[in-house]
């Protein structure tokens, strides 16, 4: 192909007319050479606690909790987590369960009783205020029903991060101080990603008995159901993720 003419103008200096005049301009687009993506090198410490880990192999829970154990290196007492990748989103649920530990949930009350039901902080209209500000220094609400319509002013704030009441959940009751035990005790709220179907959950901490923290991921497991699930990987906080063999559960 030719290389494209561009019109300029020009003064004619025996007339003092403007004329055009035709001009020929090479135009080039200099494109940066894209470089793929490289992934970031693993540390030495992850590097160290891998080498007797099998990533093609799944292993029984029991097995995996005391590998997670093994290869954590965080300096603190870290958490067992656990990431579930499930067969749909839209999954949720609570569970109870039987060893948890960590620490203390910090819960927002709102509702008569509220003051005197062992919860962190008890909601006023001037909280909502301030969660409309989208400051929120709890991890759970817990509202009696008739505080639900003040709520609703806030719930594109509370709902994309999980923390609007919700009566399947036991997060809305006219007991407050018997709802906020139990979610103190290990009643714990599970579901999949808004956007994607997997689940990512705290099971306790990784200085508890190996036969605790077993008994907590297959408390969840259980709870979810087999069907409902296509692959378990338990983790600690810093650290390699173990893959779990569904026939354990």
């Amino acid at each position: 192909m030719g290389r494209p003419r561009v019109k300029t103008i020009e003064s004619d200096t025996t007339t003092g007319e403007i004329a055009p005049k035709v001009a020929e301009e090479t135009v080039v687009k200099a494109k940066k050479p894209t470089k793929p993506g490289k992934a970031k090198p693993r540390s030495k410490k992850y590097q160290e606690a891998i080498k007797d880990l099998d990533r093609t192999k799944t292993y029984p829970i029991e097995q995996a909790v005391d590998m997670v154990k093994k290869m954590s290196y965080a300096k603190f007492n870290a958490t067992l987590e656990a990431h579930i990748n499930t067969a749909q989103t839209g999954i949720r649920g609570v569970v109870s369960l039987p060893y948890a530990k960590g620490k203390k949930i910090r819960i927002l009350a709102f509702g008569k009783g509220a003051e005197q039901s062992g919860a962190s902080f008890f909601g006023t209209d001037s909280t909502i205020e301030e969660i409309n500000k989208d400051k929120l220094d709890f991890d759970l609400v817990i509202t009696t029903p008739e505080w639900m319509s003040k709520l609703a002013k806030v719930a594109k704030i509370l709902g994309p991060k999980g923390l609007m009441p919700n009566p399947k959940n036991g997060t809305i009751t006219n007991d407050l101080k018997k709802a906020i035990e139990e979610f103190q005790a290990g009643k714990t709220e599970y579901k999949t990603e808004a956007k994607a179907p997997i689940i990512h959950i705290a099971l306790g901490k990784l200085n508890q008995p190996n036969e605790e923290l077993v008994t907590n991921v297959k408390t969840l497991l259980q709870t979810i159901g087999k069907s409902k699930i296509k692959k378990v990987t338990l983790s600690p906080t810093m650290g390699p993720g173990v893959r779990v063999d569904l026939n354990s559960i």
